[in-house]
């Protein structure tokens, strides 16, 4: 009984040591340091520390890519040069930590800040709503009774690939004449659907329909973020463009972007979200082309080099782990073709290990552009986001209530969408 009583005393003291140093500062800041670090040559990280810990590159490590510095209540990590390394720290001699350390070349582009338009062609023709035909026998959707949904992309009829809406006519006309079902298939959630699909003849028309509103293209505005000099591969938008009647993304084909001209600003206000008026340039010269819609916005490749007239010269890029609170400025069009700066705040930054959309939420502080927009409109998402000389992201959302606040997305997250290997893991496999 009395050793019963003696394990349970010790259990307690050990349980609420555990928890003390649970909630210990020093305990707090041990575990604030990574076990693997990411960080470009030249830069410098620094953690706090206030138990007396020391730090040495391990003795196995084949390069020296960064040197250490141990100060009062700081462990700094100074990259050097390019290569991987692992970092011991230790406590009264003890191995206590071990930081796995990746140092990776200074990556630079071009910042963007020029007005776009888009035109996305869609992976076959999308299906945008379902409308009843006027038969003899009553009004019914050939469309809805084959299984077919809102969201929905035809992409075979027959066995024949359809690319555009002008390509399903034929097939819908030769169908009524001959009796025979169309063999449709569709893609729905990244899902190959088959199914057969009985046109109607319309009573009013004498002409056979399917019973779905189809579209093969969409258009809209929007702000180049970046491109890449060496590549010519480009990041604008920094959001996902769905379709505006389905509210789904559009599974892209090909499209290309122009550039394009502010015309006016409807200005935003607590529950109504502004938006940029433009239009496409007169010429509609393509400037690129797009090859990807993501939730991070849409990537392609540039056919010239182009310019925005404000920073026309390489930044470096930051990762989310140097990006932090306080001034900042975005590049944007408010009015023509003019690229112009203006003052943001990055309100928050979460230091991302693995890519998500929303990385910062910032706040236009610039007295110009609140008085011009009212803060963060639509059309204004792509628009670079520059900290201490660096692109450290894009504008992506608008908050509702609060116009002058959204949402950035990390920088390094679209350059990986682009297809931008920052990290060069691509030679480290080799």
């Amino acid at each position: 009984m009395r050793e019963d009583i003696i394990r349970k005393i010790v259990g307690v003291f050990l349980l609420v040591s555990v928890m003390v140093l649970c909630v210990s500062q020093p305990f707090k800041e041990y575990v604030q340091i990574p076990n693997n670090l990411t960080m470009f040559e030249g830069q410098g990280l620094h953690f706090q520390s206030s138990i007396p810990v020391t730090a040495k590159m391990n003795s196995e490590a084949s390069v020296t890519p960064l040197s250490i510095q141990t100060a009062d209540k700081t462990i700094g990590f100074n990259g050097k040069q390019a290569g991987e390394g692992n970092v011991v720290l230790e406590l009264a001699g003890i191995p206590v930590k071990q930081v796995n350390v990746d140092v990776i070349p200074k990556y630079y582009v071009y910042p963007g800040g020029q007005s776009i338009g888009v035109k996305l062609n869609t992976l076959g023709v999308l299906v945008v709503g379902h409308h009843q035909v006027d038969t003899e026998k009553g009004k019914k959707s050939p469309g809805e009774i084959a299984g077919i949904q809102v969201g929905d992309i035809i992409t075979k009829i027959n066995g024949k690939s359809i690319e555009q809406m002008s390509d399903v006519a034929p097939f819908v006309q030769e169908s009524g004449k001959t009796g025979k079902p169309l063999d449709v298939v569709i893609t729905r959630e990244n899902q190959s659907i088959k199914t057969k699909l009985i046109p109607l003849k319309d009573k009013q028309e004498s002409s056979f329909r399917i019973g779905l509103y189809i579209r093969d293209s969409a258009a809209g505005i929007g702000t180049m973020t970046f491109y890449d000099p060496i590549t010519m591969k480009y990041g604008a938008l920094g959001h996902v463009i769905s379709d505006m009647d389905t509210k789904k993304p559009i599974i892209v084909q090909d499209g290309q972007i122009v550039r394009s001209t502010v015309t006016s600003i409807d200005k935003g206000s607590n529950g109504v979200p502004g938006e940029k008026l433009a239009r496409f340039s007169k010429d509609r010269t393509a400037i690129g082309d797009i090859s990807r819609n993501s939730p991070f916005g849409i990537f392609g490749t540039l056919h010239n080099d182009i310019q925005n007239g404000i920073l026309d010269k390489k930044l470096p890029i930051a990762l989310s782990s140097e990006v932090k609170e306080g001034p900042a400025k975005i590049f944007t069009v408010v009015e023509g073709d003019k690229v112009e700066e203006f003052d943001v705040e990055v309100v928050s930054s979460i230091p991302q290990k693995f890519p998500a959309t929303k990385g910062m939420v910032i706040k236009i502080t610039d007295p110009k552009l609140l008085d011009k927009t009212g803060g963060i409109v639509q059309g204004m998402s792509g628009s670079p986001i520059i900290q201490n000389g660096k692109v450290i992201g894009a504008v992506t959302h608008v908050f509702v209530n609060d116009p002058t606040s959204g949402y950035g997305v990390h920088i390094e997250w679209m350059l990986n969408e682009a297809g931008i290997d920052i990290y060069k893991k691509e030679k480290k496999v080799s």
